[in-house]
């Protein structure tokens, strides 16, 4: 007898594509696929969506036009959480009308046990659980629900997963995302990510600088490398190529196209990196950099593993060997403890810094950190009014650097039309600034040069400069 756990993944790709034709002679199921989170989560959806299309599935924007909904979920914030439980309940009422439909969950909140016990208890018409080290091993656990019709769950932890030769849909025909590690060191305090994405393991080289040419040669202009912390790539890795050695060898294959990364830890940030990041054409001068707080007794309760002085030194050498460098953060408002004198100092490290931009949060305790067990006297609307503070002084330096780009011309990818359309466009600068301006949709996907007439707050207006 065959042990199933030995059959070759594209083997249930085949058997679920012979299952699905006799339940839809005449027409092609469909598929809504919707993420939540990070690149991380897009990326892997990517993946899945490349199994569901060979698979026999279409893709639809519709969830009630759907055969198979998943949601691909992030633990990262309660809200996010939140949101994920209200979206499956409404799905309830298709279900009962659409009984063949198939539901599943997977990514970060699933890999939480918890999460997974309240689904199977309190959703029982979700019909697949998987976590995120099982991804490559969907096709199995469809097969399994399609054939069995029973509920399938699979959030088993296993070392080492790297998920290799998986297909992939990606969602632009111009803009790619490359995963090249997975997992998590580090342990941030208040972070659930090294809980449900596991240690952090290297892709190979090879396989990396594979992906990245293909990439190119379907026609991409950009490429984005992506990893919990990219600055610990290829540690304990047996080509011994670290992260900058890789961000020069990705420059180096042949096209017209742009490198990013994301994201970089401060403690892993290395002058090395910032060196590599000055000599390569190819990457965009944009480094996205969390601080998360500017006062070091905070820094050491989170467990970040370096100092505001630190931060700052890293900042001035890159500002040194890039004066262009455009650069963001994270920030995190009111940590367990925190107080406002603490919170004042972060105020100041940004009025130092000059961000471009800020991604800005009120601590939201995660179940299972250590953070979440800290005593925490600050009511939220305590917290609520250092974030508008913190809005406000980001918006006022974001408002001046936009100031001081009128009249200058950047290189633009051209992105898409604008939500308002009339045939505006929207795209960003090497310094991920978005800018919108003039121009026919056929330059969507391109590089364009773009010239700033005119600035409202941090929102840019363009015009072509050709």
């Amino acid at each position: 007898m065959t042990n199933e756990h030995t059959i070759p993944q594209t083997e249930y790709t085949g058997r679920i594509r012979e299952i699905l034709s006799a339940r839809f002679p005449e027409t092609q199921p469909k598929a809504f696929v919707h993420t939540y989170g990070c690149q991380g989560n897009v990326a892997d959806s990517e993946r899945i969506k490349g199994m569901l299309a060979d698979m026999g599935y279409d893709f639809t924007d519709s969830r009630e036009d759907a055969d198979f909904v998943l949601f691909n979920t992030c633990a990262v914030r309660e809200h996010a959480e939140d949101r994920v439980y209200g979206n499956v309940g409404a799905l309830k009422p298709i279900k009962s009308e659409k009984r063949d439909m198939i539901i599943a969950l997977c990514g970060c909140m699933m890999q939480q046990a918890h999460v997974a016990e309240k689904i199977r208890k309190s959703y029982p018409f979700v019909n697949l659980v998987f976590g995120t080290f099982a991804i490559d091993r969907f096709p199995e656990l469809m097969y399994r629900v399609l054939r069995g019709g029973k509920r399938v769950f699979d959030l088993e932890e296993r070392e080492n997963v790297l998920p290799e030769g998986l297909p992939v849909r990606r969602d632009s025909d111009f803009k790619a995302w490359l995963p090249i590690m997975y997992g998590c060191n580090n342990f941030c305090t208040y972070c659930i990510v090294p809980y449900v994405r596991g240690r952090e393991r290297s892709r190979k080289t090879e396989d990396v600088l594979a992906e990245a040419r293909e990439i190119v040669a379907s026609g991409a202009k950009e490429i984005t490398l992506l990893g919990q912390n990219v600055n610990s790539y290829g540690k304990k890795s047996e080509d011994g190529v670290d992260f900058p050695q890789l961000l020069r060898l990705v420059n180096a294959i042949p096209g017209d196209f742009k490198i990013r990364f994301m994201t970089s830890h401060p403690k892993d940030c290395t002058k090395a990196l910032l060196d590599a990041m000055s000599d390569c054409e190819k990457v965009a001068r944009h480094l996205h950099l969390p601080f998360q707080s500017g006062s070091n007794r905070v820094l050491k309760a989170m467990n970040r593993g370096y100092t505001r002085e630190k931060y700052l030194e890293l900042i001035a050498y890159a500002r040194q060997v890039m004066p262009d460098l455009s650069l963001t953060s994270d920030v995190i408002v009111g940590f367990p403890g925190e107080t406002y004198e603490e919170f004042t100092e972060t105020l100041s490290l940004i009025r130092e810094v000059r961000f471009t931009s800020l991604f800005t949060f009120i601590y939201s305790p995660r179940k299972g950190t250590v953070a979440a067990a800290l005593p925490d006297p600050v009511p939220y609307a305590e917290k609520s009014r250092w974030f508008s503070e913190l809005l406000k002084t980001q918006e006022e330096i974001a408002a001046e650097r936009c100031a001081d780009m009128v009249g200058r011309t950047f290189e633009v990818l051209v992105e898409n039309e604008t939500k308002e359309g009339g045939g505006m466009l929207t795209g960003r600068t090497p310094g991920n600034v978005n800018i919108d301006f003039p121009g026919c949709p056929s330059l969507i996907g391109s590089y364009r040069q773009v010239r700033v007439v005119s600035a409202k707050n941090w929102m840019l207006t363009g015009a072509l400069a050709e």
